[in-house]
């Protein structure tokens, strides 16, 4: 059942840990745990960055896509 509720949440994750893993050489495992110690102490404002971060991450992706689609032809 655990196992189940991961890889629900890894699926739909918006990938914000692992890009910023990505840019700034750091281990994914260590940005995850900056940020849930982050929201505890800060009171949620790490959380409010976290998805802000998803919708642009999601949003650019998007325009990737239209754009290579519309020079496919």
């Amino acid at each position: 059942m655990m196992q189940r509720i991961m890889v629900f949440f890894e699926q739909r994750s918006f990938g914000v840990c692992a890009y910023i893993g990505e840019k700034l050489g750091v281990s994914i495992s260590k940005i995850r745990l900056f940020f849930i110690y982050s929201s505890f102490l800060a009171v949620g404002f790490p959380i409010v960055f976290y998805l802000l971060a998803g919708f642009v991450l999601d949003i650019r992706g998007f325009v990737k896509r239209m754009r290579h689609r519309l020079w496919d032809f």
